[in-house]
């Protein structure tokens, strides 16, 4: 499955984003689907996922500010981001794969499918 991210862009604080994650080459259903994050010279953080089909988990940094949301027809999932700070700061990218065990979700050496990322900057 390919992946491709966007809704990416520079925003003040406070302000919000909402960022997409489309699947194409074939149906999203069946994979578990999460959101990562990356500063340079950190290692890559979970954000918010849900492993297929149960509910979604998220960091607790963000935990009610974000919303994970997937719409499986469309093949797409979604990260509203709201109340942003620049702490938010990353390249957000969206990763998927179909063997994901719960104690996994976090884990994003799990993951077989990257999207390319997309950059949120948030002003102070």
């Amino acid at each position: 499955v390919q992946l491709q991210a966007s809704g990416g862009g520079l925003v003040q604080a406070g302000g919000s984003l909402r960022l997409s994650c489309a699947a194409s080459g074939r149906t999203f259903s069946g994979y578990s689907v999460s959101w990562f994050r990356q500063v340079p010279g950190k290692e890559r953080e979970f954000v918010a996922g849900v492993r297929w089909p149960g509910s979604i988990v998220y960091v607790d940094s963000v935990k009610g500010r974000f919303t994970f949301s997937r719409d499986n027809a469309r093949n797409t999932a979604y990260l509203q981001m709201t109340s942003l700070s620049p702490e938010d700061t990353a390249v957000y990218y969206c990763a998927a794969d179909r063997n994901i065990i719960l104690s996994s979700l976090r884990d994003f050496r799990r993951y077989a499918y990257w999207g390319q990322g997309t950059q949120v900057t948030v002003s102070s």
